[in-house]
């Protein structure tokens, strides 16, 4: 299998049943707002991601097989690069089927939960570096932990307060996306689409899904969901805050 098959298979076929199944958002979710959130957390996901995966291949983190793409632009292939478009879309898409049957949330001043998760997430931030510094195969898992929670503590900081109110959908389109890819990525392992580096990574590989990958798709889908909401209901976060203030 190839990886463009791959692709059609695991993501571009999901996506299409969800969008050709899709229902209205509630009355609440602006429409114009929600047509643009899914492209703009998109955008950003691919500027972010690109340099970071670009260095994982150039240290040979993670590889390829060279006959299972169509060609690279720099070190990651073609195919991977449309991977960081379709996983936002995937994740997007099943937040909305969850927020379907959300009411307007009730956003409650709750400093302490945007504190413990900004605090959470600069922790484990600091593992990471941690891992950078520590051996060869600490390096993958490093170089995640680095990457992505500096990111999610300051949308925790900012907009945990939302993310508590949702947390039912929250975490509906977290951990399914979360699982699903899971298992699409232990058979791109199986069948050899894309292999991980054994001297840059943990020998803990639970299923046959190394701990790495399983971390990656667990924070990207985090990363995707937060961005999401706080683009949907970013006005109502800033009116909490005036209303907070004013008082």
């Amino acid at each position: 299998m190839t990886y463009l098959t791959f692709l059609l298979i695991f993501l571009v076929a999901p996506i299409a049943v969800l969008w050709l199944t899709r229902r209205p958002l509630p009355p609440h979710i602006d429409r114009r707002r929600a047509r643009w959130s899914i492209l703009l957390v998109c955008v950003i996901a691919f500027v972010y991601t690109t340099p970071w995966d670009n260095y994982l291949v150039y240290r040979g983190v993670w590889g390829y097989g060279s006959e299972r793409v169509l060609g690279t632009i720099g070190y990651v292939p073609l195919e991977e690069y449309a991977f960081f478009l379709l996983q936002p879309i995937l994740t997007g898409l099943v937040l909305y089927r969850a927020l379907r049957r959300q009411n307007r949330p009730e956003i409650r001043q709750m400093v302490p939960i945007r504190f413990i998760g900004g605090v959470f997430f600069i922790a484990i931030t600091g593992i990471g570096v941690a891992c950078l510094f520590s051996s060869d195969s600490a390096l993958y898992m490093g170089l995640i932990l680095a990457w992505a929670p500096p990111v999610l503590s300051g949308l925790w900081a900012y907009a945990g307060d939302l993310f508590w109110a949702l947390r039912r959908p929250f975490a509906f389109a977290v951990i399914g996306p979360t699982l699903y890819l899971w298992i699409a990525d232990r058979i791109a392992l199986g069948l050899g689409i894309w292999h991980i580096s054994d001297t840059y990574s943990f020998d803990f590989d639970p299923l046959g899904l190394p701990i790495e990958e399983a971390t990656f798709f667990l924070v990207t889908n985090l990363l995707v969901v937060q961005g999401t909401l706080l683009f949907l209901y970013g006005d109502l976060v800033a009116e909490t805050r005036r209303r907070k203030s004013a008082s």
